[in-house]
Order: structure tokens, then sequence, then C-alpha cells
């Protein structure tokens, strides 16, 4: 046994055997609760959906259920090796549609090889599931099963085996072609294998501009041509051709295309060396493809290649396909999965691959760089983008095609759907929406950081704000090409080479800090500094906004900030918190997270508002727990004491605020334990503010969850500025960095004066 078979089999025992399992989605905790889930209470949604079939979407969870049916017949590269043998391979499609598109999934494996069974226990289940996912089933025995099931069901019915690899390598396709400059209505494209995939791939070929006539199919009896009787049936009838044409070899010679389907190592070098002109060459046998790129690169440089593997650039992989597929069709309760969303399917997937690859996703390939062009044709499967760009095409082919049941608005689902992929970025939607209304200008301190100038260029995109980069412009354009980054739309600023401005700058700071100890010289000095020099055209009314600081640790860049900007009128100590996000709650906001180490009662006091006011930007109405290891005087420590003396100290500024302490963490986030055991409380509800009552409480609290709890987080937000200044901590992603620049665009939104 290999060592990848034993880590797979090591993978599928550990802890529980298998790969999925059943969560329940409401609380089972109390009586109430039992009485409410099942007898008497389930009787009330029954009854509802007894008199309203459709309210069973409303009320149980049929309409993100889908079902994997196999009889085991044609499992992956296996074979017929059965039902049991087949489900760690449909538990392992039940852990892609709940991984890409949060789909439930009920793997069923099913004992018989008679086509009539598999249709009929699938119209059986039609009560119980929203769609039905075929999955490894032989031809012909598929094309019958999955045409009979659409023709009486009333719920999407798809076979991924042919439509999953039609779409993704249609996608990869159209990009190949644009690549090199071929008309799809002009390739000859060839086909090595002539299965459920092979033939299916091949009908979609047409939708997307292939010429039938210009397909040829090669089994292993050889070239499907008009008369040919050996090894046919009905659908490989539909593909043969008038030519003379018998071999492989001879398809291939002059071919534009060739999509392999087939078998290992079936596609010579000498084949691929007679092909056209900068061929496109779709190896997808599986796990080993029917030629190798080492091998094609051998014969060729001007060949395009795909193959169905990881470890090779433009892997055609059905994930990119089935779960977003299904996720639209699920959304609009589609009754059917037709050519019309499939086509959409794919143009989603191949403009997608054109759009610059944020960080996120090369960091889930090590840091890859991916760009447009010959090595990568279609988006990765760990691109949370596909799910946004691919469900709603779907949905919305769906609604115009007329085969959906309830019609929704585009951009108000993909809102949703942005929604799904984690709370935090909920809440970032809602600031992005904010500051595109009136983009402002932020300065980015960092000029000469690859992620920083990434981001810049995001940021532009998206017309988030105008960033402005600190650095010499050829430098930054140097990093920029070699990064393959577009910095249209991005401004740069350099010190040195604005003599006019630093002067000016500097004289400013000079008039305001002349009494605080700071000489001409020095001002002059600290304009070469990019934090000063930010600071200063914040100051003077050049830009809106500075973020910056991915270099320098956060201690460093206060004193800047503090010297040139100033904290807000009426505020003692400036403070900085955390927004964390976790999935099934509220949001909460930590602080301080990063400014006072060890605050008094009065700073604790001040970190309480200044959060609070935060907060109400957002629209949230703050609940505020000041944390302590003690719970309303349980514990007689000057520590806690702090605490409670500037709970009393808010309540007295802020009446109208709902503020409680001192409190344990649990305490303030737990409801019941409010309820039940502190019904005094001012505190009604679990917090969604804590206020800790050190730097290194706050700090670990909000690392922890992030690391062992899953948690989002977005910050640091520096609270109680003049103007808008946030820095960023070492190692913050581009993500993070658009995240700080969308809130530093929104608070300057309201401050701002400039036009």
């Amino acid at each position: 046994m290999d060592a990848r078979s034993k880590a797979a089999l090591e993978y599928h025992t550990m802890g529980r055997p298998g790969k999925i399992e059943v969560i329940p989605t409401k609380p089972l905790n109390t009586q109430r609760e039992l009485s409410l889930a099942y007898s008497p209470g389930v009787a009330a949604p029954c009854l509802e959906i007894r008199d309203d079939p459709d309210a069973v979407f409303k009320y149980t969870a049929r309409g993100n259920l889908v079902a994997v049916v196999t009889n085991g017949t044609a499992v992956l590269g296996l074979g017929n090796i059965g039902p049991s043998a087949s489900k760690p391979v449909m538990e392992g499609k039940g852990v892609l549609f709940k991984k890409f598109a949060d789909i439930d999934v009920f793997d069923l494996e099913v004992g018989s090889e008679d086509p009539e069974d598999v249709i009929r226990f699938c119209q059986l289940l039609e009560p119980t599931v929203g769609g039905i996912n075929l999955e490894d089933i032989r031809a012909p025995d598929c094309f019958v099963i999955e045409k009979r099931l659409q023709e009486t069901m009333d719920i999407p019915v798809f076979h991924d085996d042919q439509h999953g690899t039609a779409i993704i390598a249609a996608a990869a396709l159209l990009n190949a072609l644009e690549v090199n400059g071929k008309k799809a209505s002009k390739v000859r494209v060839v086909f090595s294998g002539a299965g459920a995939s092979a033939l299916s791939t091949a009908e979609h070929f047409t939708r997307m501009g292939v010429t039938r006539d210009h397909l040829i199919f090669v089994d292993s009896n050889g070239v499907i041509y008009e008369g040919r009787e050996e090894g046919m049936n009905e659908y490989k009838a539909r593909f043969a051709v008038d030519t003379d044409l018998r071999t492989l070899a001879e398809a291939m010679e002059g071919a534009d295309v060739l999509v392999g389907l087939s078998v290992k190592g079936l596609v010579t070098k000498e084949m691929v060396a007679s092909m056209a002109q900068r061929p496109i060459i779709f190896a997808l046998a599986n796990p080993d493809p029917e030629i190798t790129p080492e091998e094609v690169a051998q014969v060729r440089d001007d060949a395009i290649m795909a193959t169905g593997r990881s470890d090779y650039p433009n892997q055609v992989n059905n994930v990119l396909g089935f779960p977003f597929l299904f996720r639209g069709a699920l959304d609009v309760r589609a009754r059917a999965i037709n050519p019309e969303m499939m086509i959409a399917a794919t143009k989603a997937l191949a403009e997608l691959a054109k759009a610059t690859v944020p960080q996120s996703v090369a960091a889930a390939y090590e840091g890859e760089v991916f760009e447009f062009g010959p090595e990568y044709l279609i988006p990765k499967p760990f691109d949370s983008r596909v799910l946004l760009a691919v469900a709603p095409a779907v949905a919305k082919a769906a609604m115009d095609s007329g085969v959906a049941r309830v019609n929704i608005d585009v951009e108000q689902y993909e809102d949703r759907l942005k929604a799904s992929l984690g709370p935090g970025g909920e809440v970032m939607r809602g600031l992005i929406d904010r500051a595109r209304k009136r983009p402002m200008k932020v300065v980015l301190t960092d000029g000469y950081n690859e992620r920083v100038i990434r981001a810049a260029q995001e940021i532009v995109e998206d017309g988030i704000a105008v960033p402005v980069l600190i650095g010499r412009e050829d430098k930054i354009n140097e990093i920029a090409e070699q990064h393959g980054l577009d910095l249209k739309g991005v401004e740069v600023a350099h010190p040195v080479v604005s003599d006019e401005v630093r002067h000016a700058y500097a004289e400013a700071l000079y008039a305001s800090r002349k009494r605080k100890g700071l000489t001409r010289a020095e001002a002059r000095s600290k304009m070469y500094q990019p934090s000063y020099f930010a600071g200063m055209m914040v100051r003077q009314g050049d830009a809106d906004a500075v973020v910056g600081g991915i270099e320098s640790h956060y201690s460093e860049l206060i004193r800047p900030a503090l010297e040139v900007t100033g904290r807000a009128d009426g505020v003692r100590r400036v403070a900085g918190m955390y927004v964390v996000a976790l999935r099934d709650r509220e949001l909460l906001f930590f602080g301080d997270t990063a400014v006072n180490i060890d605050p008094d009662a009065h700073t604790l006091t001040d970190i309480a508002l200044l959060t609070a006011g935060f907060v109400e930007k957002l629209g949230i109405v703050p609940r505020i727990a000041m944390v302590s290891f003690s719970n309303f005087g349980s514990v007689r420590h000057p520590e806690a004491q702090k605490v409670r003396q500037a709970v009393s100290q808010v309540k007295e500024l802020r009446p109208d605020i709902e503020i409680d302490g001192e409190m344990q963490a649990d305490t303030a986030l737990n409801t019941e334990i409010l309820k039940s055991q502190y019904p005094f409380s001012d505190l009604k509800r679990a917090a969604n503010v804590l206020i800790f009552p050190g730097l290194a409480s706050a700090n670990a609290a909000y690392k922890l969850l992030a690391e062992l709890g899953g948690a989002e987080v977005i910050g640091p937000i520096l609270l109680g500025m003049r103007h808008p200044v946030h820095f960023l901590q070492r190692g913050s992603t581009v993500e993070d960095i658009i995240n700080l620049v969308t809130i530093a665009s929104v608070d300057a939104q309201a401050q701002s004066t400039r036009p």
C-alpha cells in the first residue's frame, strides 16, 4: 500500500468513522424545546404543510437538501465496485456540497443495477429532497435514468458525471480559445472516449459554439463513423461522422483540440506533435491523464493543457460546478436544471477566471500566483467568488427560462450569498456599500508592500476608495509589474519628489508643535517618514484617511498619529477595537485590543464610550458588559473595583446605554445565566460589546476566538482620533487591508469637507 492510500485510510477512520454527520439546526436542551421539536408541537407545521404543500419549504429542510444517488456501477476509475464500496465517494460528494455551497446531502446507495429500480427509488424520494444528484452510474444506464427522471419529476435532476465535466471543460475551452486566438466554430475537436462524460461534454460544446460536424469521437473500437456497428448505441450514433479516419492517431492529426475522457497513457507524444498549431489538450482521465504535461512539453511549446489533477495547472474539477449549480437551482425552487442554466454556469466560470484573484485564494494554494492565461483558464475550487458568480447566474437563467417556481431579486440574492460566507463579511458588505456612495481618498503608507499594492488595485476595482500609495512611483510600478497588477486609478505620492508640499507640511507641523519641543529641522526631517507625511496629507485636507503599519509595530505608529492628527475633541485617550464575527450569533465588539495596556477606571470609561459610539454608527444598539474575573462583587479586588467604577461612570455620562458589570465573560455572553442567576442585571440579553480590564485579556480573547473558535475578526479599528487613522497588524492579508480601508473611508465620509 502506498503512502497516499494509507493516509486516506487513516483520514477516513480518525475520530468518528466516515466524513459526514447530521447536526440539529434548532436547540433541543429543555422539555419545552422537545415539545416544540416533536410531539405535540410538531403537529402544527405538519398541518400547515397538509393545507399548503409549498409550506414544506418553509418549515422543513427540504429546500436545502439534495440526494446523492448511485448504484456503484461506474465509480471514479474503479469501475463497477458496488453500492457499499461507493459510499466513501458519495459521502465525499456530500462534504463538497456542504463546504462550497452550504447544501445538505443524504447520500443514498441503491442496491440494484436495474435502471428501473433506480428510477423508481428516486421518484419515491421527491417529497423528501429538493433535488437529486445522480452519481457514478454506468452508461448507457445513466442516460436512461436521467431522462426518465427529468420527464417524471418536478425537482432538479442532474447527472454530475455527464454535465459537471461538460460545464467545467466548456469554461476552460472558451478561455483557452481566447488565449490562443481561435474561434469555437472553426476548431476541430477530437474526443478520446465516448462514455457519459465525453458525450455530454461534446453536446455542451456545441451549445458554446463548436460545430457538431467538427467533432470526432474515438472509443476502444476506433473512430465513431457513419455505418459503424461494433460497440455502438443510440447515444454514440448521434455523433457518428462521415470520415475515412479510423484510429486516434489519424483523428488527432491536424486537430485543434483533444478532450481525453478515457484511460491513462492512451495519447502518445507523436499524436500530440501531429496536432495543429497552438493545440488545446484536455487530458482528463482520472486519476492519471491520457498524457502528462511533461510529455506534451517534450514535443510542443505552444500547447495549452488541462487535466483532472490538482498538481497540474487548469484542473477540470467538477466541484466548480455541481454545488453552485444546485445552490442557484434550489434557491429559486427550479423544476429542472436545463441547458440554459448550464450555459450560464459555464459563462460565469469563464468570466471569473479573467478577474483579479484575491490573496485569500492564493493563500489556500500556498501563495501561488494566478493570472489569466495558458496556466490559469478556470477558477480554483477554494475561490469563494465561484459561489457569488455561478449561483446567481444559474438562478437568473432558471427564472428567464421559466423553470423557476419563485422569482428573486438577483442583486439581493448576491448579498444573501455573500452573507452566507461568514457573518463578518455581512457587516463589511454594508460598510462597502456606504463607502462606494462617496469614495474617499485613503493614504496607504506601505507603498512598496506587495499585499498593499494588490489591495489598492482591488479597492479601485470595487470602487471602495481612491487609494494613494506612499513611495517612488517607478519602484511601486516595478513591484506591481512583477506581480501582474494594474495600478490604473491608484495615486502615488512621495515626499522626496514633492518638495513644495513637503515644506508646507513641515511648516504646518512645526507651527502646531513648536511649543511642545519640536524644532523646524525636526519637522522637516519627519516629513520624509511615510506615517508623518500621510498624516499631514489628511490634516491639510489633501486626503481623507490613513491606513498603514503592515511593516511596523503598532506602538511605533501611535505617536506620529497623535502628533499629527491628534485626538478628537473631548477624547482623553484613544482606544483600539476589533469586530468579532462568529457563525450563528450576532456580532461582538471587543475593546481595548490595541492601545491601553493597563487602563484605569477613567480610561475604561473612555474605551466603553468610544466603542459604543462606533457600534451605534453601524446602526447597532450596544449592550455593554464590563468584563472581569468577578461577577457583581463576588471577588473583592482592586482589578474588579476599577471595572465597577467604570460602569458607574458610563451610566452617569450615558444613562441611555445598556451597560453592566463587573461580570465574567460567560455571564456576559449567556442570556440564560443572566436571567437565572443575575436577574437584577441591567443587561437583559447577552452583551454584544465586551470591554476588557486590560490589553492582555482583550488581545488574548480575540486571538483565541480567531485561532480556535473560527471567528472572523475585523480590525484593529482605532477610536477617538480627530481624523481617521488606522493601523494594520503585521501579517495582515489583502482582505484585512481592504476591510480597514473601507472602515477608514466610511469614517472619513462623516468628517471630510474635501469636495
